[in-house]
């Protein structure tokens, strides 16, 4: 073995050695990769294995140690204690030095799989059973589940690779048990696949001390060398090279799956499952599910786009606005803002008809209805998908605490609870007096930062309201359709901005809020950072679009008293409604959002990956002394961005947020869900490419399904339902007209509409310091503004009138009523639609029936065994 004998030497005589070592170091130059490279053998240019060619590498660790301090001295020791503990733990270590950056691999023997899989209640494929073959084994790709969302020709367009990623026999899965020899397989070499290697290695990595003294549980995992800086990085290897002509599995996933060009075909999920693991092939399966529910949604979008498209000059409104000369308006701000005719805003309250029509209410019915069936549709796929990899019955209490947790509970008075999965007592801390206080605080810290987040967008609110007096925006300077579309975008463009900036800082608040509550597991603590996280990007992104949707414009006043806030006048929405605005803001929030990450996520992890190669060819000397050359694959994955737990979050966040663009404000955005679209399609094969080429590979995880994030979107459907309602019935115009057609109009249409909701007030009665300065219009008595107000003749002047309180009214019914029929419609939905198709609870019975007849034959043979071989031996 190829690695330092000095990890049973005392602290003290090991700090010895290392000066010596590196005195010598200092004297005789370290031979070249170059050549050792020249010297060695072809086939022992070997990417993956130990110098025996024998021994794959499923793990490694690196560090860098030129230097002679202090620090160094004791960063070797903790090494070294480190590395004879996890040869004690049974795993086999081998030490590459012949570069600065140094590399421990390390391999994990067959006996030390099978104790940990046992450990761990890995669930393994099972030796083929008499009676399998009678078990009828259905497709569980997203087409079948779909086939009556699909046209036949979609789907035969979609059929995947077979003579590259062949299907799998299907094998029963039962949890491991070495007293079970007649259930597995497991002399078979490839019995142990690569991504349990890892995940063993990872579990012990994770626990393994670094200390003498096995009860400090403060001095334990890679995780805080890494942090200590011991170690430069841990990380499980590719299983190749994509810039050789190779057959290696990540070689067939980038040509086959990660390209832009086989965005139609459909995911090789279980292949993706061996080689990342349940939790990023889960991701995949989610990703891919909601994309193809993405096309009804998108189709229904464009339907009511262009019928507001195709009757976009020859709707009523606009011809009345577009033909009424005469209507003078008020001003729009104080002094510096002069009279306006109405059919200025011809071309936008055409441009708001595309996205406020007649078809707007029934695309928002089903857009809940949509919501709805995906949500079950997905429990209903996902169900498939838990039994074929064996993840029905996982639970997160059947993990092991984390390494962080016991750590902290060591110096607390602990207390015993019982968990009812394992059957076992475990330490955990008191609750009144350290876990609720934690949560409380953290939460509370979690709180306020949502407060300077609205804080921040009403500041953004103020900013319009002073924007609105300046002369150059509401002035005799540019157009009106400038100032009503290129006002609303500047500053939806701010928005977005300061938006992205305050995630990024919020995050690190919320991790380290997450770290001081007590999480037992690895599951429990990701859920609690995701909440944290997901309720603050909620506020962020939603806040200001909720301002506009539900309150701009609402308690406007009049001329002659306009409400105001902070001295300043309160936002109005223009004739045409607060629809149009509201559109322009989610198209640039959500399609900017999406264009950033798309930035972020690929180009940024590109430039970084191509700067650390171009470092290590070059040999250029930083902070950290690494120099490196990559001739094997260990030395090759350095140079690739770190895998943690939360890469894969960001991920599931942004697709989160994007649902709740689509479901909660899609009634003022119907092309929302075709942008969406588009963006998925081409999101699945660019994280595909990003995960295979620029990051470390992970390291496999247990996921039952989405955890907390399905709780999200349940909820988000549930919050859609209200807020549409409430869009369509204060937002638009749709309660008006429907009440002016209904009791107004004598013709019972919506002639004279528009004059119907234009209230007059007399110039004479302007406050000081609010009539125009300047005007072009001469002889101006008379002027008109939106809203339900008594005419100035009227014995009570100004005062709403009794039409203002029947339709509001009428828009809280709807509310009501609305909101209870879609919720009805839902629940029956829900109910009508199992989670768990009935072929398959079947299916589920008879294997749990074949494998139990199964161990109780074998068993009954075993004890035949044993008591013939006692006989024999009575008899001898």
């Amino acid at each position: 073995m190829v690695h330092d004998d000095q990890s049973a030497i005392p602290l003290q005589e090991q700090q010895k050695e290392l000066l010596r070592s590196q005195q010598q170091n200092h004297q005789t130059e370290v031979p070249s990769v170059i050549e050792i490279m020249s010297t060695m053998p072809t086939e022992e240019m070997t990417w993956r294995y130990f110098q025996d060619q024998k021994r794959i590498v499923d793990f490694v660790l690196a560090f860098n140690s030129q230097t002679v301090t202090d620090t160094d001295q004791i960063a070797y020791a903790k090494r070294m204690l480190f590395q004879q503990n996890l040869e004690q733990e049974g795993l086999q270590i081998e030490t590459e030095s012949c570069q600065r950056i140094h590399f421990v691999k390390i391999h994990v023997p067959e006996q030390v799989l099978s104790q940990y899989c046992e450990f761990l209640k890995t669930k393994m494929p099972m030796k083929k059973l008499a009676n399998q073959d009678k078990i009828i084994i259905r497709d569980f790709s997203i087409q079948s589940m779909l086939d009556w969302l699909f046209c036949w020709s979609l789907r035969n367009s979609n059929r995947i690779h077979q003579d590259i990623f062949k299907s799998s026999e299907y094998r029963l899965l039962y949890e491991y048990s070495r007293n079970k020899p007649y259930l597995f397989d497991d002399h078979d070499p490839n019995f142990f696949t690569p991504s349990v290697r890892i995940a063993v290695v990872n579990f012990i990595l994770k626990r393994t001390s670094f200390s003498d003294n096995q009860k400090k549980k403060k001095y334990i995992g890679i995780q805080r060398l890494i942090e200590d800086k011991v170690y430069l990085d841990a990380y499980p290897l590719h299983d190749g090279c994509t810039d050789v002509k190779s057959r290696c599995q990540r070689t067939l996933l980038l040509q086959k799956w990660a390209s832009i060009k086989k965005c139609v075909k459909p995911q090789p999920l279980d292949h993706i499952k061996e080689y990342f693991g349940v939790n990023i092939a889960m991701y995949f399966a989610w990703l891919d599910f909601y994309t193809h529910m993405l096309i009804p949604a998108a189709i229904a979008g464009l339907i009511c786009f262009f019928y507001g498209l195709f009757t976009y000059g020859n709707n009523w409104m606009s011809r009345e606005i577009c033909r009424d000369d005469s209507t003078i308006m008020c001003p729009q701000c104080a002094e510096n803002c002069d009279y306006w005719y109405l059919n200025s805003t011809c071309t936008i309250s055409k441009f708001a008809h595309i996205f406020d029509n007649d078809m707007t209410i029934f695309f928002s019915v089903f857009m809940s209805i949509w919501a709805t069936i995906y949500l079950e549709m997905w429990k209903r796929y996902s169900s498939k998908i838990q039994h074929r990899w064996g993840i029905t019955e996982y639970s997160s209490k059947l993990e092991p605490p984390r390494p962080q947790y016991l750590a902290r509970l060591a110096d607390v008075k602990k207390s015993s609870t019982f968990n009812v999965v394992t059957g076992t007592h475990e330490p955990s801390p008191p609750f009144w007096t350290k876990k609720f206080p934690s949560f409380v605080f953290s939460y509370s810290v979690i709180f306020l930062c949502m407060l300077l987040t609205i804080a921040a967008v009403f500041g953004i609110i103020v900013y319009r309201m002073s924007l609105m007096t300046s002369r150059n925006i509401y002035g005799v300077q540019g157009s009106p359709l400038e100032k009503l579309i290129t006002f609303p975008a500047v500053t939806a463009t701010i928005n977005l901005a300061f938006s992205t900036f305050i995630s990024w800082l919020y995050k690190h608040v919320a991790v380290y809020m997450t770290n001081i509550e007590y999480r037992r597991t690895q599951t429990e603590y990701n859920e609690s950072l995701n909440l944290k996280i997901y309720l603050f990007e909620f506020v962020n992104y939603y806040s200001s679009i909720f301002y506009i949707a539900l309150l701009k414009g609402k308690y406007p006043g009049y001329p002659g008293k306009y409400s105001q806030l902070l001295g300043l006048r309160q936002e109005k929405c223009s004739p045409g409604g607060c629809l149009m605005e509201l559109c322009i803001q989610l198209a640039i929030i959500m399609i900017g959002k999406q264009a950033i990450a798309a930035v972020k996520e690929n180009i940024i992890p590109f430039l970084v990956q191509k700067f650390k190669e171009f470092r290590s060819v070059l040999c250029i000397r930083v902070q950290d002394d690494e120099q490196l050359i990559s001739y094997n694959q260990w030395a090759k994955d350095f140079n690739l961005i770190n895998w943690n737990d939360r890469t894969l979050f960001k991920e599931y966040l942004k697709m989160v947020i994007q649902y709740g663009f689509i479901t909660i404000f899609v009634v003022a955005f119907p092309l929302g869900p075709l942008f969406a679209l588009l963006n998925n399609v081409l999101e699945t094969r660019l994280d595909a490419r990003k995960f295979l080429l620029y990051y470390k590979r992970a390291v496999p995880q247990r996921a039952r399904d989405l955890g907390i994030w399905y709780n999200i979107m349940h909820v988000v459907g549930k919050l859609a339902v209200i807020t549409s309602a409430c869009i369509i019935a204060f937002s638009s115009n749709f309660i008006p007209r429907m009440m002016y057609k209904l009791t107004v109009s004598s013709t019972g249409t919506h002639e004279g509409f528009i004059n119907h909701t234009l209230a007059y007030f007399n110039v004479a009665d302007f406050e000081d310091n609010v009539a125009p300065l300047t005007s072009k219009y001469s002889n101006v008595t008379i002027c008109r503004y939106s809203g339900y107000r008594n005419p100035p003749d009227h014995e009570q002047p100004y005062e709403l009138t009794t039409m203002y309180w029947q339709i509001l009214a009428v828009r809280v019914a709807f509310v009501v009523i609305y909101q209870n029929l879609v919720g009805f419609m839902q629940i029956v939905l829900a109910w009508a639609i199992p989670d768990v198709p009935e072929w398959l609870q079947d299916q589920i019975k008879h294997e749990r029936y074949l494998t139990n007849e199964h161990i109780i034959e074998q068993e009954k043979l075993k004890m035949l065994n044993i008591a013939s071989a006692a006989s024999n031996s009575e008899k001898s």
